[in-house]
């Protein structure tokens, strides 16, 4: 029987899209006493994202944490995301100082993996019905607010009300659309290919990703010997790839710098990719609605962020509404106090991703912190956390870290007695 402050919902939260983070709110605003639905457009419990990095970003482990997963990742075989980055000023790679805490991580585990997982742990969660084959085919409005859902499900149409509705349903995100809200565009000039490989042996056994000014490229390892392998490059390349998608795709991977020996390795995988993926951003928020993961915000894949942001923004809004969504508060201040924590933490980020975008060689101050991080181990470890998104961008680039990395090139310069022509002093 329904609460009295819950009468006229089915329920008080509904949720479209049972990714990461869907799945992930829908356990999160549960525990906090919420009822939920969390609909699936696909039928299949073990469907997952096939066009992924399958990475999270070590800013995202207390979340993992948290929903109780770190045990059963590791029991799957996921691979903590340790990395090492080339640049033409040679490798950086980030190393715990002497006596220090070992580096912040999360991990690499294919979403064939991942999703299911979790997924489960959110249909086994007192509170949440995870209801697969349910298609969200239009908004149920009511006074210039969200207040429920259309949906195609097997057993035909069917309307499901409730207090607040949830779009994880990606970066075409139907719930976006038709809510109304708008999508700021900002376009990604790099095509991306990736594949999966058995028995491609990587330095030190960890991560790495080419810095190529403007192409890119990384290989992460990943659960049970598997190794996913990603080539961005600048879209100039494009009419190449068309006329050869797999020999444009090994071409590219043997001209890398120590390249990984791909010829000896096994390919488990089609070669898939998209030439156009361009970086949306939306506000998260409508009267009714929230947006989480790449609804609200799709980064370059090159970054592996997607995954990490969608399990952050998914805590962020249930800490922020779950009161209000089960009747005990205002949702509106509620959704108005996630949007801002999402503006705060998010948008720095996507503003310089999106100028990275552009598929341009390295500005003066990028030339400036990756040369010196590929010469000092401290620089290096400063890189990380902000590849790990654990610092923003004012953090990554403030007066003290810039002044670091100006006094490393100098004694740089000073040991090679060559004279400063740059940022880079070179």
């Amino acid at each position: 029987m329904a609460k009295p402050e819950s009468a006229g919902y089915d329920y008080d939260v509904v949720i479209s899209g049972a990714g990461l983070a869907g799945s992930a709110a829908a356990i999160l605003l549960a525990r906090r006493g919420v009822r939920v639905a969390l609909l699936e457009r696909r039928s299949d419990p073990e469907a997952y994202k096939v066009l992924c990095t399958h990475s999270i970003t070590a800013n995202a482990y207390p979340v993992l944490d948290g929903l109780g997963l770190v045990p059963a990742l590791e029991k799957a075989g996921a691979v903590r995301n340790e990395a090492r980055w080339y640049t033409r000023w040679g490798w950086i790679e980030p190393k715990p100082a002497p006596a220090g805490p070992e580096l912040p991580y999360a991990y690499n585990i294919r979403r064939s993996i991942l999703d299911p997982l979790i997924r489960s742990r959110a249909a086994q969660t007192p509170g949440v019905d995870l209801l697969l084959g349910h298609q969200v085919t239009g908004l149920v409005r009511e006074a210039g607010r969200t207040a429920g859902v259309r949906a195609s499900t097997p057993q035909g149409e069917r309307e499901i009300r409730a207090r607040l509705v949830v779009g994880a349903d990606g970066k075409d995100s139907a719930v976006a659309k038709f809510a109304g809200v708008p999508a700021q565009s900002h376009e990604n000039k790099r095509l991306g290919y990736l594949a999966h490989f058995r028995g491609l042996p990587l330095h030190g056994g960890i991560g790495q990703t080419w810095f190529l000014e403007p192409d890119m490229a990384y290989a992460f390892p990943n659960d049970d010997g598997v190794t996913v392998l990603a080539v961005l490059p600048d879209k100039k390349r494009l009419p190449a790839f068309r006329e050869d998608l797999e020999g444009s795709f090994l071409a590219f991977v043997r001209a890398l710098p120590e390249a990984p020996p791909i010829d000896s390795a096994e390919r488990i995988s089609k070669i898939i990719g998209t030439i156009d993926y361009p970086l949306h951003s939306r506000k998260p928020i409508a009267p009714g609605l929230a947006l989480v993961g790449d609804a609200a915000l799709t980064g370059d894949p090159l970054w592996g962020v997607g995954c990490g942001w969608a399990l952050q923004s998914a805590q962020w809004l249930a800490e922020a509404v779950a009161a209000a969504a089960a009747g005990r508060g205002d949702l509106d201040k509620s959704l108005a106090a996630y949007a801002r924590r999402h503006g705060r933490r998010l948008r720095g980020h996507q503003a310089m991703a999106a100028d990275f975008a552009k598929a341009r060689p390295f500005n003066p101050i990028e030339r400036l912190v990756f040369s010196a991080a590929a010469r000092d181990e401290s620089v290096a470890r400063h890189m990380h956390l902000f590849a790990q998104r654990l610092i923003g961008p004012l953090r990554f680039l403030n007066p003290v870290a810039l002044a670091r990395a100006s006094a490393v090139n100098i004694r740089h310069l000073g040991k090679t007695g060559r004279t400063p022509s740059g940022a880079d002093g070179r």
